[in-house]
C-alpha cells in the first residue's frame, strides 16, 4: 500500500473495527486477520502477501497517535463528504460534484506551490509526512504484533507437524500442574523447562504445550517403553505448587515408584 492509495482506503474498514477503538481493539483485529490471509499460510494466493501489506500499513499507522491523527483528519473530511453527497438531490449533485473537483484541484496547486511551508500542508500531505516518517524509523508495535503473528504461526506448525508424527497412545504421557487461568508464566513453567525435565531420563520426541488449558502438556517418548517406565504410578497426586523444584522433585519421584513397581511384577511372574 503506497502513501497515495493511502487517501482511498478505508483503515477501520479494512481492519473490521470503528473509528473509536482502542489501540488494543485494533492489534487484536489486526492479528485476526492477518493469521487468515498470511502468506506462508496462502502460498498459492498472488492476493495474500498484498492484503497482508495492507494490513500491516493499517496496523503501522493506527498505532502511531500522530500518523492516526493525520489519517482521520483526511478520513473524517471524506467521510463528510460523502455524506453531503449523499444529501443532494439528483439535481444538484453533478453540479456539486464539479465544483468539489475543481476546489480539489485549486487546493492540490496551492499545497504544490506552499509545499515547502508547513502550515501551509493540506491534511493529505500532513499524512504523507507522516508515513514517511514511519517508514524511516520503523514500528516498534508493527514488529511487534508482527513477531506475535509469527510465533503463533510457528506454534500451529509445530501442533501440526507433531500431530502427525506421533503414533502409539502408550509413548505419550499427559503432564499437567497448577496454573491460573491468567496466569501469562503458565504457572512457571515453559517449553524449555519441562523438555529439559523429561529429557533427563528419556529422548523426549515431541513436547506440546496445551494452547487452551494452562498447566497442561503432552510429552512424547521415543518408544511406548520409555513412558512406561516414566509415566506416573495412578495414585492421588498431591498438590504442585508452581515455581521452584517441587514440581520436579515430585515427577521424579513417580518415576521411581513406576520403576520399582513394574520391577516387583515381573519379580512376581511363575517361572516357567
Amino acid at each position: 500500500m503506497t502513501s497515495s492509495k493511502i487517501h482511498d482506503i478505508d483503515l477501520y474498514e479494512l481492519l473490521g473495527i470503528s473509528i473509536t477503538s482502542t489501540t488494543k481493539e485494533i492489534k487484536k483485529a489486526y492479528r485476526q486477520k492477518a493469521l487468515k490471509c498470511h502468506p506462508d499460510k496462502l502460498p498459492d494466493n498472488p492476493k495474500a502477501a498484498e492484503l497482508f501489506h495492507e494490513l500491516t500499513r493499517a496496523l503501522e499507522i493506527l498505532t502511531d497517535e500522530a500518523a492516526r491523527a493525520a489519517y482521520d483528519a483526511v478520513h473524517k473530511a471524506k467521510t463528510e463528504a460523502k455524506q453531503r453527497r449523499r444529501s443532494l438531490s439528483s439535481r444538484y449533485k453533478k453540479l456539486r460534484e464539479d465544483l468539489e473537483e475543481r476546489e480539489r484541484r485549486a487546493q492540490e496547486e496551492e499545497a504544490r506551490l506552499s509545499h515547502a511551508n508547513f502550515h501551509c500542508r493540506t491534511d493529505e500531505d500532513k499524512l504523507e509526512a507522516e508515513v514517511e516518517r514511519l517508514r524511516k524509523e520503523g514500528s516498534r508495535q508493527v514488529k511487534e504484533e508482527q513477531e506475535a503473528v509469527r510465533q503463533q504461526l510457528l506454534h500451529e506448525a509445530r501442533v501440526k507437524e507433531a500431530a502427525q508424527t506421533l503414533e502409539a497412545e502408550g509413548s505419550r504421557l499427559r503432564v499437567t500442574w497448577r496454573a491460573a487461568r491468567d496466569d501469562p508464566s503458565n504457572g512457571g513453567y515453559d517449553y524449555t523447562t519441562l523438555h529439559t525435565i523429561f529429557s533427563k531420563h528419556g529422548e523426549v520426541t515431541a513436547l506440546i504445550l496445551s494452547a487452551k488449558k494452562k498447566g497442561s502438556a503432552l510429552v512424547e517418548y521415543s518408544t511406548m517403553q520409555a513412558a512406561e517406565e516414566r509415566r506416573p504410578v495412578p495414585a492421588p497426586a498431591p498438590a504442585v505448587s508452581a515455581g521452584g523444584g517441587d514440581f520436579e522433585e515430585l515427577v521424579l519421584r513417580r518415576m521411581r515408584q513406576a520403576a520399582e513397581k513394574q520391577g516387583l511384577e515381573r519379580s512376581a511372574e511363575p517361572l516357567s
